[in-house]
């Protein structure tokens, strides 16, 4: 099968999403210039750079009381921060509470009952149990073709590392299990790794 997206696949679902997977979920904490915050999470989520540590995520969506775009992107634009949680199989549930398109006065660590830590370096809260987080200052927004798409670019000023998940000096993922995003309303989690060498190490 072959297509091309602006003439349409032809598909009972659209398999974009479904094609470019597991994708990691960004779970971006932010507060707004008024001291309103939110939490929601987006899977077009991912590292981009070792030296600075850089991140991005991408906002495709609007809400009609935000003026094109989502709580998250307008909150950053009012004050250059944002920090990225990362998501356990444990906080599925909870995560996707956070996931609805609540009204901006709505703060989404309420409305699921997570609990929250102030950030160390920068104005915002972040998920208290969360199996890391990383705090953000922004380095620049960029508009994509489209409506509302918009990508976030962050250097990490600060990461905090759940205890528990550090096993003999490293970050062992499966201590918490990442939940990761797929096609559709499809999730899934890593249970377990294997590893490969690159032909050039020793």
């Amino acid at each position: 099968m072959f297509y091309r997206p602006e003439d349409g696949h032809g598909l009972k679902h659209n398999p974009f999403n479904a094609v470019v997977t597991p994708r990691p979920i960004g779970w971006i904490s932010t507060r707004g210039a008024d001291g309103s915050e939110n939490l929601a999470p987006y899977s077009f989520f991912n590292a981009v750079a070792y030296v600075p540590p850089q991140v991005m995520f991408a906002s495709t969506g609007t809400k009609p009381d935000r003026d094109g775009t989502k709580d998250s992107l307008a909150n950053i634009r009012e004050t250059g921060v944002f920090c990225v949680n990362i998501v356990e199989y444990e906080m599925r549930d909870v995560m996707n509470v956070s996931s609805g398109s609540w009204d901006r006065d709505v703060d989404e660590f309420d409305k699921a009952g997570i609990a929250r830590f102030d950030c160390e370096t920068i104005p915002v809260s972040r998920v208290a149990d969360a199996p890391a987080s990383l705090e953000c200052k922004v380095t620049q927004i960029v508009q994509l073709p489209g409506e509302a798409n918009f990508v976030t670019f962050g250097e990490v000023i600060g990461v905090h590392l759940r205890d528990n998940c550090i096993v003999d000096g490293k970050f062992d993922v499966l201590k918490y299990q990442p939940l990761t995003r797929l096609g559709y309303r499809d999730y899934s989690r890593i249970t377990s790794l294997f590893e490969l060498k690159r032909p050039d190490e020793k």
